[in-house]
């Protein structure tokens, strides 16, 4: 089976057993959203989750590219505290097809990009909710998006396609790493403290009461984003998804966007 020139090997191989989706499927997938999903891809160094025997077996989280990888992979030399390693860049449908083929079903981004990699370009407010408690994650959205907004940036929203919601923005690539943390940090300090029974910056669960957990932690050297219109290993197939403001109201799960069932 080939899409766009690559060879998708094992089209018929589930990869998603309870929707039955194949690895042909989800190939077709990533195929169809190539053009809205690789702005958010390039230039990007990339951690791929890959599952070679489906989601209800051990996948593993790849940060190396790896040495069978073709040519036309592009890649970028990381610094790390052991050395070096190379990681994947994303550019095109090609490269985007060969590794949804090494049955890459999640697609993680840094929040910079290879030229300047120590100063991000974009800020990610990870809203991870309680259990059973989605209304309350899309009121902490519309709290942070205003509070964001009240700071000069212009908040997105976006769903994880699992639990929780992303509130992102954009900045210039003037700081580094450790400058934007500290300010997001102070940013999510304070919204503790202006909705102490809504919101905790608490990393242990047991610990968070109820509260939605705003992580501020990924904006990081080195930590990465789930891109959106990447899938997520879970059994619904969930997408995680770009929404205009307008449309959180009528959201009812942060998987609310999946591949389709397998017909």
């Amino acid at each position: 089976m080939k899409i766009a020139s690559v060879e998708i090997t094992h089209p018929e191989k589930v990869l998603f057993p309870k929707k039955k989706i194949t690895k042909g499927e989800v190939a077709r997938y990533y195929e169809s959203i190539a053009d809205k999903m690789l702005p958010f891809l390039k230039d990007r160094p990339l951690s791929l989750v890959r599952f070679p025997s489906g989601i209800k077996n051990k996948g593993f989280f790849q940060k190396n590219a790896a040495d069978y990888f073709p040519d036309y992979i592009k890649k970028v030399e990381i610094e790390t505290e052991e050395g070096t390693n190379i990681q994947v860049v994303c550019n095109n449908k090609k490269s985007l097809l060969y590794l949804a083929n090494q049955n890459t079903i999640e697609f993680h981004t840094w929040l910079s990009k290879k030229d300047i990699l120590r100063k991000p370009d974009k800020i990610v407010f990870d809203l991870d909710p309680p259990k059973n408690s989605f209304e309350r994650v899309k009121a902490g959205a519309g709290i942070l998006k205003d509070y964001l907004s009240n700071k000069n940036h212009d908040p997105f929203l976006m769903t994880t396609g699992k639990n929780g919601l992303h509130v992102y923005y954009s900045i210039s690539r003037r700081k580094d790493f450790d400058k934007v943390k500290e300010e997001v940090r102070e940013y999510a300090e304070e919204l503790v403290q202006l909705y102490p029974d809504l919101f905790t910056t608490n990393i242990r669960k047991n610990k968070r009461k109820g509260k939605i957990f705003l992580d501020y932690l990924r904006n990081a050297y080195a930590q990465t984003s789930v891109c959106p219109y990447s899938l997520r290993a879970n059994e619904a197939a969930g997408i995680a998804t770009p929404l205009a403001w307008d449309d959180l109201a009528a959201l009812s799960a942060a998987d609310s966007f999946q591949l389709p069932v397998s017909k």
